[in-house]
C-alpha cells in the first residue's frame, strides 16, 4: 500500500480543483432549472421555477437553456466531488502507508523473533538493497581524487556535495551504480536510491558541464533514453544543472530532497 496516502492527497487537490471552478461557474446563474421535452422537430425548453410554475424558453433565447443546463451540471458535479472528498478524508483519518509494516514493528522484540513479517520491513529491504554489491564504473589513471565525508571517491565537486548532503541525511545511496537503459545501453547513474514512496529504484543524474556542445548532446540523449525505459523526470528520475557561469544551486538540491528522498 505504499504510495496509497500521497495518491489520495493529490486526488483531493484534484477534486478541490474541480468543486472550486464548478463554484466558480455558478457565481451568477438563472434561477430555477431546466426541463426539456421533444416536439416533433426540435427540443423545447422550459425554466422550472420554485413552486412548480414552468416559464417556456423562446427559441430565441439562446443563452438561457445553456445557462440552465450548465447550472445543473455543476450542481451534480459539486454534489460528487463533496461525496468523495467526505470518502477520502474518512479514509485518511486512520490510514498509514505503513500500517501493515506497523504491526510487526509495534510488537515486543522477543515477540518480534518469533515472527516472520509477511512483508519485510522498510529498515530490513533497504538494508538488503544497500548491501547488495555491484561493480561501478571505474576511474581513469591521473584523474583527480575527490572524496565525500563518507570517504568515498566522486569524480567532481558538485558530486561531492550532493553525496555529502545525502550522508548527512542519513539517506542511504549507490554511486555509479549501473544501470540498462533501452536502445542506450549501459549507464551508471551519478546515484540511485530506493524509493519507500515509489517502492522502486529512482535515480538523480547530475549534468554538470552543460555549456559544452558535445557533453550537452550526450546529456539531453541519455535523458531521452531513460525516458523510453519509461523513468520520467519528476518521477523516478531527478535531473540537477550547471554550468561554469551557473554553478549547481544548493537551494534546488535541499528542494529536492526534500521532495523525492525524505
Amino acid at each position: 500500500m505504499q504510495g496509497l496516502k500521497e495518491m489520495l492527497v493529490e486526488e483531493q487537490k484534484y477534486l478541490e480543483k474541480i468543486a472550486d471552478a464548478a463554484r466558480k461557474s455558478s457565481l451568477i446563474v438563472p434561477e430555477g432549472r431546466l426541463r426539456i421535452s421533444k416536439s416533433k422537430y426540435n427540443p423545447r425548453y422550459y425554466q422550472c421555477m420554485e413552486g412548480g410554475n414552468e416559464i417556456y424558453i423562446s427559441r430565441t433565447e439562446k443563452e438561457l437553456p445553456k445557462q440552465l443546463a450548465q447550472k445543473d451540471y455543476n450542481k451534480a458535479v459539486i454534489k460528487k466531488v463533496e461525496t468523495r472528498l467526505k470518502q477520502i478524508q474518512k479514509i485518511m483519518q486512520d490510514y498509514s502507508d505503513d500500517e501493515i509494516e506497523k504491526i510487526y514493528t509495534s510488537m515486543h522484540k522477543e515477540r518480534q523473533a518469533l515472527v516472520t513479517p509477511i512483508e519485510a520491513t522498510w529498515n530490513q529491504r533497504i538494508k538488503k538493497w544497500y548491501e547488495e554489491e555491484y561493480d561501478g564504473k571505474e576511474f581513469r589513471e591521473g584523474t583527480a581524487v575527490i572524496l565525500t565525508e563518507k570517504g568515498e571517491r566522486v569524480r567532481s565537486k558538485s558530486e561531492k556535495i550532493l553525496a555529502d548532503s545525502f550522508y548527512r541525511k542519513n539517506i542511504p545511496y549507490k554511486y555509479e551504480k549501473p544501470l540498462h537503459l533501452k536502445g542506450y545501453g549501459i549507464v551508471y547513474p551519478d546515484f540511485t536510491f530506493l524509493s519507500r514512496k515509489k517502492g522502486k529504484e529512482i535515480y538523480w543524474e547530475h549534468e554538470g558541464m552543460m555549456d559544452r556542445q558535445e557533453y550537452a548532446k550526450t546529456a539531453v540523449k541519455k535523458i531521452e533514453s531513460y525516458q523510453t525505459s519509461h523513468i520520467y523526470p519528476g518521477d523516478r528520475l531527478i535531473l540537477t544543472f550547471e554550468t561554469e557561469q551557473c554553478p549547481l544551486n544548493f537551494r534546488i538540491v535541499e528542494n529536492l530532497i526534500e521532495k523525492y528522498l525524505m
